[in-house]
């Protein structure tokens, strides 16, 4: 290796004197050569400048005083450059490394919290889920019951990234271990809570809403863990209601017990479920209001179900000028008979 460099260092220091003599471009083509090779082998650059001095002291003796001062400032300069470039190059390494495991667990992420939209006489859904970044903090699931009710869960996590994504898996397969006759939405939030309070950290929380459809009673059940807030929207009136429902976010207390809320669905009704980051979205720095969010949803309420969310994503992911600042879900369940 020392023997190679030397070599790279003699053909430096002979392309040097061939320039200086004629200036023939064929120089400077071989020193781009040359660089490459000092690339390759790792020199740094205060080595190359260190060279360079060396190598005008032997093509001339004629060199006067400043100019080698301002050498002596250059290869100062130099040393400095390289000792920043090399931490700069280690923090690449490392980023690079971050970003191929956050790429890997944002993968698992999907798989293991995938949850496949199910299909309900007489219902149309519409569920759009958009991380702001690598690892999504929001969550939904679906759960079909063998009586023909749908189970529905959407949830933030409150922290994100990895710790998140690993919250929401243990959340999911604590939810697919209970037994369907203990899937009232108040025994899940409170079965849930329980799991959280005893396996997550104490500075992660999670907001839940989970709500139940009984197609044979036309009704939705439903109950909040600390949620952001639904909407029913009611047909026959053309309204949009905010959906009450309170109760402590999970993992706070051991204890806490969740109301259990109840809705009538009628023909072409609508129930919206989302996370915050439907509802704080922002246009420039003014937060929108969420009669705007519902206006854009009646924009598109002539739609299917899908088609609805998907628009109303597209408009306020333009209005974001196409940077989410956080995770964006929307969840739409219109019954058709």
């Amino acid at each position: 290796m020392e023997e190679l460099i030397k070599l790279h260092a003699a053909t430096y220091k002979e392309l040097l004197k061939n320039y200086v003599d004629t200036q023939d471009e064929r120089a400077l083509y071989g020193v781009e050569k040359v660089t490459k090779a000092f690339i390759k082998e790792n020199i740094l650059p205060e080595e190359i400048v260190n060279l360079h001095i060396d190598a005008m002291e032997e093509v001339s003796t004629k060199l006067n005083k400043d100019y080698k001062h301002s050498m002596n400032f250059l290869l100062e300069a130099m040393i400095s450059y390289g000792l920043a470039m090399q931490e700069i190059q280690m923090l690449r390494e490392e980023k690079h490394v971050l970003e191929s495991e956050i790429s890997v667990a944002a993968s698992m992420q999907e798989t293991l919290l995938g949850t496949t939209k199910p299909s309900i006489e007489g219902l149309d859904i519409g569920i759009v889920s958009v991380p702001a970044h690598q690892m999504n903090g929001d969550y939904h699931h679906f759960i079909k019951g063998k009586d023909g009710s749908l189970g529905i869960a959407i949830a933030d996590v409150i922290g994100k990234g990895i710790p998140a994504a690993l919250c929401m898996s243990m959340i999911k397969y604590a939810m697919d271990s209970y037994p369907e006759e203990s899937m009232s939405p108040k025994s899940i939030l409170k079965n849930l809570n329980r799991v959280v309070e005893r396996n997550v950290d104490p500075s992660m929380f999670i907001t839940m809403c989970y709500a139940q459809y009984l197609p044979s009673e036309q009704k939705l059940r439903y109950s909040s863990a600390g949620h952001e807030p639904g909407y029913y929207y009611n047909a026959k009136n053309d309204t949009f209601k905010e959906i009450d429902a309170k109760g402590l976010v999970l993992g706070v207390s051991p204890d806490s017990e969740y109301s259990e809320y109840e809705l009538v669905i009628e023909k072409n009704d609508m129930i919206i479920l989302l996370t915050d980051g439907v509802t704080e979205c922002r246009d420039g720095e003014r937060f929108i209001e969420s009669q705007e969010v519902l206006s854009i949803i009646r924009k598109y309420a002539y739609l299917p179900a899908q088609e609805m969310v998907d628009n109303v994503y597209k408009h306020f992911e333009r209005l974001q000028d196409f940077q989410l600042r956080d995770d964006f879900t929307l969840l739409i369940l219109q019954k058709k008979v």
